[in-house]
């Protein structure tokens, strides 16, 4: 049975919350009080890993799901599972995507299915799913956007496609949610270059970060300090996104 004062905390879904940037968002907000539901598809260990961290800080404030958030119908299942770990949610971060690019030419199916599925599609399918709890609980969505939804990224034209209608669905969700549910997004610039150098290889990499005003990549809790903020003290603000870029949407 749950404490009074378990009872009292909020609770928040992270999606793709094992590793980067969910992670980030993951141990600032658990340091703030709010117990998690860590959804992740393959990265159990680091899952698990995360989690027994955060457990040993605070017992039993993380529970974790798993699932694969291209299958939408599975979808309210999931949120099903996020409710029933601790009772309630008062929270969603839509954080999971896929990134890679998809030049002219070369865009097939798949790549249209992955990016847009995981950018698009499931934030919306999981927000409604997850709609009337928070309705009840008047809670919150973030979702991460990408400052690239109003100067597109080249080479990467279904990325870009997608994280486009991310931010519309924040602005829609806005409308459709109110007054009970504040929908907000924050959109970040260079953080964690990918793992892989198939977008920009280091010497693009050095180049772009000569060109941020903030001279520096972003780093997880850069974008985890502005969740934070519209999800738990932002009581006044909703539709909007926050860009988290050190400046570089200004200079591109």
């Amino acid at each position: 049975m749950l404490t009074e004062r378990q009872q009292d905390e909020r609770v928040v879904l992270i999606t793709g919350g094992a590793r980067r940037v969910g992670a980030g968002i993951a141990r600032l907000l658990h340091g703030r009080g709010v117990r998690l539901v860590l959804h992740y598809r393959g990265s159990r260990a680091e899952a698990e890993a995360l989690a027994a961290e955060l457990n040993g800080k605070r017992p039993d404030s993380v529970e974790l799901v798993q699932g694969d958030l291209l299958d939408i119908s599975g979808l309210p299942n999931l949120a099903g599972r996020a409710l029933a770990a601790f009772g309630r949610v008062d929270g969603l971060v839509n954080n999971a995507s896929s990134f890679f690019p998809t030049e002219i030419g070369r865009i097939d199916e798949a790549a249209w299915h992955d990016l847009m599925g995981s950018n698009l599609k499931a934030p919306l399918f999981l927000s409604q799913a997850l709609a009337p709890e928070l309705t009840r609980r008047g809670g919150a969505i973030v979702g991460i956007a990408d400052i690239h939804v109003e100067r597109p990224m080249a080479r990467h034209v279904v990325y870009n496609l997608a994280k486009a209608g991310h931010a519309q669905l924040i602005r829609s969700l806005a409308i459709e949610l109110s007054p009970a549910v504040r929908v907000n997004g924050v959109a970040p610039g260079v953080n964690l270059w990918p793992e892989s150098e198939a977008s920009f290889s280091v010497a693009d990499r050095a180049a772009i970060e000569a060109t941020i005003p903030l001279r520096r990549a972003g780093v997880p809790e850069d974008i985890a300090r502005a969740v934070a903020f519209l999800l738990l003290d932002a009581t006044y603000v909703t539709g909007q996104i926050l860009a988290v870029d050190g400046g570089r949407s200004i200079v591109l």
